[in-house]
């Protein structure tokens, strides 16, 4: 688990220290940012920014960031037009729902999408940004006055106050905290205020931020950062679904009831769900094994659900589900089942881009029977040097020792004497996680908590393995009419 922190603008949003970018809107308007969590939680409300187009929010929020889980979101945009608390009372300008994921996956952890939730009328975009929440728990407490400032109104002299922002790692600046008006003065005295440290620098005590004419110095305390994130990595996922069984019998684990998902669909939608967020196309290769293809009869243990050879690829999640589905009714599902073929398809390409910029995820689902166990573990030995992990969900009620093996949780997995570099494979049997009452959300949750666990610690051990640096973080987008804050 990694703590994000998220604040949000037009400008600058912040789930998890990010910007949120609202472009164009329609009028001047009073903004107010609303989070929530998904389902109908709300988290919380950014303060109001009046008289304009583009609200460069402050207020910051902490979120708990899970790899391994789906974490819904919803922003609503509104402008406000009173005092009160109830948001069906003010205009709706629009909203987007994605998932904290999603955020963290895109490139340089920046994500856009459009607002949407009005029929027919363009709501703008919105830019989400992220970065993680260093360790530091101090708070800093100052007070801030000035000195001849120009005066700047026609039959009084000023209403002043200080707007600070803290430099980001790319060169850049987000805002951290306003101060309030004084008015009518050019020597204003502004109330002392406490601020997290981690607001202001991320916890990095030797970070310098100036601030008009003052300048801030702190020694280094703490200071995080999610690896995930540091690499520019573009995520591939293969799913592998083994074919064996009558799926037009009851007992079949392919059954297609007409009312429920079978065992092998609720598997790839509760794990694909989730890494999807991380790959870079949402476009998979989507393959089967065991079975005989029309129109010989063919046995094949490499073939594409979608049946095209030159394009094995499937459009996210509901594109497997639907060549899933229609494999079953074109091909004769038969044995044995291997798994050496489909290792060995994903390693090529894993061998083929080696350089820290790729990293491919194999799904294998699977009721557990296995017949080229020697040439399976050879496979992952030889895997376990490249940028690849493999994730085997069990389903069904046989026996998964062989999975188990092929885990090396306990026992690395070794092949002619060579023993595998890394621990690429994590085994789940899907019916440890079904839920007693019946709830295949709740079942299916569970599952992708635990089999996807351990793909974060895998891919930063090839890294690491390979001395593969971070790359540099690209420059966040700054609209044109919010330029960067030029230090003093």
């Amino acid at each position: 688990m990694d703590k994000v922190e998220a604040t949000g603008t037009v400008r600058d949003f912040d789930p998890i220290s990010g910007t949120l970018c609202l472009r164009p809107l329609f009028s001047k308007l009073k903004s107010l940012l609303h989070v929530s969590h998904l389902f109908l939680i709300q988290f919380g409300r950014t303060e109001v920014i009046d008289n304009t187009l583009n609200p460069d929010f402050v207020r910051k929020y902490i979120l708990d960031y899970f790899f391994e889980e789906k974490q819904n979101l919803r922003f609503d945009v509104y402008d406000i037009d009173s005092k009160s608390p109830d948001l069906a009372k003010h205009d709706f300008l629009g909203q987007v729902h994605c998932t904290l994921g999603e955020i963290v996956g895109s490139p340089a952890s920046r994500l856009e999408k459009t607002l949407g939730g009005i029929p027919g009328k363009k709501c703008g975009t919105i830019i989400l940004s992220a970065e993680e929440l260093g360790n530091c728990r101090d708070y800093a407490t100052m007070q801030f006055c000035a000195h001849k400032l120009d005066k700047k109104d026609f039959f009084g002299k000023s209403d002043p106050f200080m707007v600070f922002y803290r430099s980001n790692e790319d060169g850049t600046f987000t805002i951290c905290h306003k101060t309030e008006v004084v008015k009518n003065t050019l020597n204003p005295v502004w109330q002392p205020f406490s601020i997290p440290v981690r607001a202001l620098c991320n916890g990095d005590y030797d970070s310098h931020d100036f601030i008009g004419e003052f300048t801030t110095s702190y020694k280094e305390l703490c200071r995080g950062q999610n690896q995930l994130n540091v690499y520019e990595v573009s995520e591939t996922v293969d799913i592998i679904i083994s074919l064996f069984g009558n799926p037009s019998q009851s007992t079949s684990l392919h059954y297609m009831n007409p009312y429920q998902m079978n065992a092998y669909a609720m598997a790839l939608k509760a794990v694909g769900e989730i890494i999807q967020d991380y790959d870079s196309d949402k476009m998979f290769p989507a393959l089967g094994f065991g079975a005989k293809l029309p129109p010989d009869g063919r046995v094949s243990h490499e073939f594409p659900l979608n049946g095209n050879i030159e394009n094995p690829y499937c459009n996210g999640m509901e594109g497997i589900l639907e060549a899933y589905h229609q494999s079953l009714k074109t091909v004769q599902l038969y044995g044995p089942t291997n798994f050496a073929p489909v290792v060995n398809h994903v390693a090529r390409y894993a061998a083929a881009v080696q350089d820290g910029s790729q990293y491919f995820v194999l799904l294998i689902i699977t009721d557990g029977v296995i017949s080229d166990m020697a040439q399976t573990k050879e496979a992952i030995v030889n895997a376990a040097k490249l940028p690849m992990s493999i994730i085997i969900v069990g389903v069904g009620q046989a026996e998964f020792d062989a999975m188990v093996e092929l885990d090396g949780d306990d026992i690395r997995i070794s092949s002619r004497g060579k023993l595998a570099e890394r621990d690429i494979v994590q085994f789940v049997p899907f019916r440890d996680y079904m839920d007693r009452t019946g709830n295949h959300v709740l079942s299916m949750a569970r599952l992708a908590k635990d089999v996807l666990a351990e793909i974060p610690d895998q891919l930063i051990s090839y890294m690491k393995s390979r001395a593969i640096k971070p790359n540099p973080v690209p420059p966040v987008y700054v609209p044109v009419d919010h330029p960067e804050p030029n230090p003093v």
